[in-house]
């Protein structure tokens, strides 16, 4: 019980001031999602989605990455940069969507369809990506799909929530790994009508990963990036946002007129919070960069068998914001 008493007296009292000294000492950049605790998004160099995350990661100049976010977007910086040392500010910052899916497994799953072209959802580990042939984002999936063939068969994973998405959103049929996110499958059908009772002239944005009977109930449905985009173009007053909370902090700075009602979640719990995202904290991110760890290591093989399909996406997502 002493260790965090004695690891907090260590601290700085700036904490704002020591990481940004720190960052220019080492030449680093923090990239961070909007998942993330409203201090941490404050001090990153970018926010973003993982489509733009991985855009930023791609083409950063740093020597130093820190990935305020979880264990697979580090993954993806590092998968994009081998001679930068990348770190996660808490190596524990998981993801239950990428654990529904075992590597062991997804290669079983994968071993029954070998003529099917294999589209994995970002939210994956690096593993999943190796034995994938392209990645997608929400913000790219219905796209990418879109440029394959009609005649070419598709195995979609891990998110079935977002297959099933794409599949009414293109016409396309598609094997789907019955894979979900913890976070949006606690949004509640019922809880969302009454809260639309509450606010009738509230509109409802959700994310793809919510399940189909939540999304029927939304007036617009996209990515993080997409449902901040639609709240500063919009003239709706009040929003109700269906994905994890995080995000409204950039929704208050960019609309600060307008209000924004989170979703409750089943039971009423604070279960739409992602517990792994909101491990990282603005002291971890200090701490991380003063010790230069955690850091994200790959095996090469695996690096680069799943380089391949990131590059594809990338390369099909040119234009798409």
């Amino acid at each position: 019980m002493l260790l965090p008493v004695m690891e907090a007296a260590v601290l700085p009292r700036d904490l704002v001031g020591a990481v940004r000294a720190l960052k220019q000492e080492l030449r680093a950049v923090i990239l961070a999602h909007y998942y993330q605790e409203s201090q941490v998004q404050d001090i990153a160099d970018y926010v973003g989605d993982s489509l733009g995350l991985s855009r930023q990661a791609a083409d950063t100049e740093a020597d130093v990455i820190l990935f305020a976010g979880v264990h697979f977007m580090a993954e993806t910086a590092k998968i994009l940069n081998p001679d930068k040392q990348v770190l996660l500010p808490d190596l524990a910052a998981g993801c239950s969507l990428a654990d529904t899916c075992p590597p062991a497994e997804f290669a079983q799953f994968k071993a029954r369809y070998p003529d099917h072209v294999v589209i994995s959802y970002i939210n994956c580990s690096a593993a999943i990506k190796a034995m994938s042939d392209i990645i997608c984002t929400s913000s790219n999936a219905v796209a990418i799909v879109q440029q394959i063939p009609p005649e070419q068969p598709i195995l979609f994973a891990p998110d079935q929530n977002l297959g099933r998405y794409v599949m009414q959103k293109t016409g396309r049929d598609m094997v789907l790994w019955p894979g979900s996110c913890l976070v949006h499958e606690t949004f509640s059908y019922q809880q969302l009508v009454k809260l639309k009772v509450r606010y009738p002239t509230a509109k409802i944005i959700a994310h793809p990963e919510c399940e189909t009977p939540v999304l029927s109930l939304a007036d617009h449905i996209a990515s993080t990036s997409g449902l901040l985009k639609y709240v500063q173009q919009d003239e709706a007053p009040e929003f109700i946002v269906v994905t994890e909370p995080g995000i409204i902090h950039q929704m208050q700075k960019a609309a600060p007129e307008k209000v924004f009602i989170p979703a409750p979640a089943n039971n009423g719990c604070a279960c739409n919070e992602c517990p792994f995202m909101r491990l990282n904290t603005l002291e971890k991110v200090y701490l991380a960069l003063r010790d230069r760890q955690p850091e994200i290591t790959l095996a090469e093989e695996v690096r680069l068998a799943a380089l391949a399909p990131l590059e594809r996406m990338l390369a099909m997502s040119r234009g798409i914001r």
